[in-house]
């Protein structure tokens, strides 16, 4: 990685400036008991959460990003109703856990001033959500928004703020950079104590290089399995909602469809009666032309947009009652682009003849992108699900359910909410799992004795222990 270009003086007093706020504020509230921060984390939620004024920052992010849909994208207020769930259930202050049988009791600590770094996709989900865990834990977010949405970034910004005065609490626990660029992004987050990176992999790995604790994301390839079991209507209308989410601007927007060759024809037509148009084998030689240029590279122009715009860029027209495009893939891998991360209102459906092949598929998919990121399946064959669980290389698997409005967390189902999904070391990145409160947090372990917990050497060797080797010698015994 090539070193990073140097500030300019105004940089340098931004980023120094806010870091000691910062700093200053986090040490303010360091002692503050859990009712107290609970509080204030209900005051920030609300103040993005509410539909007024969410609806205020949907429009203004579309708008000065050029990306995704506002009708679709309002639903990404529940998100920070969940992640508010699940952070008022959880202790951070004091005694967090208790484990009497290991005489082990964990108290929750703050980690300091975190770097929180805005994708243009979530310009403000992501603030509001981090906003909340890092309160939670009596921690300082600085956020480097994407200069393509940073106004709508530091607006939500700013409404946090607010409500963070009106329970007079310093509002410099929020902050948001307004000089931004890769090098000032690059300054923030070797210099803050926790890197929270949700962006393109450039950024990410940047993160990881930063000399700082990071953590950070995977690149997405959502794909799910459709076996003869599944209800097709079902399948079909969760594809659509997944797929049309914001236009398709997440990670974890259905990509492609493995569909049983028995089911393929009644699938494909459900999808349509869903709202998706079937390109035919020209209009998907006009979208490849359109979505990667000579070298591969996605092109920015196509990503998050309505599949009539789409298309009109491909140079084809698509009714305007279509939701999504529709293209048949002919191949899987790096030759194919169509078998990689679209990012847009276009989906790519596959037809598998037997469950061997369809595994197969999947880890090949895989390998082309999304490797750590999600999959899922429509079926009710429980041991279909168990080997999808076994073979595919994911962090996530969801069962019966929309990806895009499941993987970060759903209220009918369990996984954590939040706006950050670790993919592992299959995606480059250190946890495979849903970032969340715990991961906003130090923890300080106070362990007590125990009764002695030592099994056997029988019981530790098994059939490998030979109690003639244990007998002592003149050496030593």
């Amino acid at each position: 990685m090539s070193e990073p270009k140097p500030l300019t003086a105004e940089q340098e007093a931004e980023l120094d400036g806010a870091l000691a706020r910062a700093r200053a504020a986090a040490a303010e509230i360091e002692h503050y008991s859990q009712e107290q921060v609970d509080r204030l984390c209900r005051a920030v939620a609300w103040s993005v959460a509410n539909r007024v004024t969410f609806e205020r920052l949907v429009e203004m992010g579309v708008e000065e990003s050029g990306l995704g849909d506002p009708v679709s994208r309002m639903g990404k207020r529940m998100k920070i109703r969940g992640v508010l769930r699940d952070a008022l259930r959880q202790k951070s202050v004091g005694v967090i856990e208790e484990v009497p049988e290991k005489g082990i009791v964990k108290y929750g600590k703050p980690v300091g001033v975190i770097a929180c770094i805005v994708p243009t996709t979530n310009p403000d989900l992501t603030p509001a959500g981090n906003a909340i865990y890092a309160i939670k834990a009596r921690d300082a977010v600085i956020f480097s928004p994407h200069p393509r949405s940073k106004r709508t970034s530091a607006e939500t910004v700013r409404l946090m703020r607010e409500a963070l005065s009106s329970q007079g609490a310093p509002a410099d626990l929020l902050q948001c950079l307004t000089l931004v660029n890769i090098p000032m992004s690059q300054a923030l987050m070797a210099r803050a104590d926790l890197v929270i990176a949700t962006g393109g992999q450039p950024m990410v790995r940047a993160a990881y290089s930063s000399g700082t604790p990071a953590y950070g994301v995977g690149a997405g390839n959502s794909t799910m399995v459709i076996d003869s079991t599944a209800d097709v209507a079902d399948a079909a209308r969760n594809t659509r909602i997944s797929k049309t989410s914001d236009y398709g601007s997440g990670c974890s927007a259905d990509g492609n469809l493995i569909i049983d060759a028995g089911i393929y024809p009644e699938m494909v037509s459900a999808l349509q009666a869903e709202g998706g148009y079937l390109a035919s084998s020209e209009e998907k030689a006009l979208l490849q032309r359109a979505m990667w240029d000579d070298e591969g590279h996605r092109t920015a122009s196509t990503v998050a947009i309505a599949p009539q715009v789409l298309a009109k860029i491909a140079g084809f027209d698509v009714p305007e009652d279509r939701k999504f495009i529709i293209v048949e893939g002919d191949g899987i891998g790096r030759e194919h682009p169509f078998s990689g991360e679209k990012l847009t209102t276009l989906l790519a459906v596959y037809k598998y003849q037997s469950w061997e092949q369809a595994l197969e598929m999947v880890k090949a998919i895989y390998e082309v992108g999304g490797k750590g990121h999600s999959c899922g399946i429509y079926s009710f064959d429980e041991q279909h699900i168990h080997e999808l669980a076994l073979a595919a290389p994911v962090s996530r698997i969801m069962v019966r359910q929309p990806q895009s409005k499941a993987n970060a967390g759903a209220f009918n189902n369990g996984m954590p909410m939040t706006s950050s999904l670790g993919c592992g070391t299959w995606g480059g990145n250190i946890v495979s799992e849903n970032v969340s409160l715990k991961h906003y947090m130090n923890t300080t372990w106070v362990s007590v004795p125990i009764e002695e917990d030592r099994p056997s050497d029988e019981e530790l060797f098994g059939e490998f222990y030979d109690p003639a080797l244990e007998v002592g010698s003149a050496v030593g015994g």
